[in-house]
């Protein structure tokens, strides 16, 4: 997977406050991998394993797809930074209602 860089004037002319869309966009990453992590383990979860043996452990080739699938998935810190660069974030600060 290819780095690319991220221009901070992009990001900057969307948000008063550069500082504050940083710690916005690793919040909305972080809440990203949450759920991704609660969805990848309740797929796995439904799978069967077969039967289960104690001293020799067998890969699974279900199990093995979804996991490969959730690893060719876009990164969640890539996904919050073009969310906060596209469309924007909603947030408000925690005093706020």
């Amino acid at each position: 997977m290819a780095i690319t860089p991220q221009d901070l004037s992009v990001i900057k002319s969307r948000v008063s406050n550069l500082y504050e869309a940083i710690i916005v966009s690793a919040r909305k990453a972080r809440k990203t991998n949450d759920d991704s992590r609660t969805e990848f383990n309740a797929a796995i979860g439904g799978m069967t394993t077969g039967h289960e043996d104690d001293f020799e452990e067998r890969e699974n080739p279900e199990q093995l797809k979804l996991s490969l699938e959730y690893e060719k998935k876009e990164k969640p810190h890539i996904q919050a930074i073009h969310e906060l660069v596209k469309d924007g974030i909603e947030f408000r600060y925690k005093g706020e209602k």
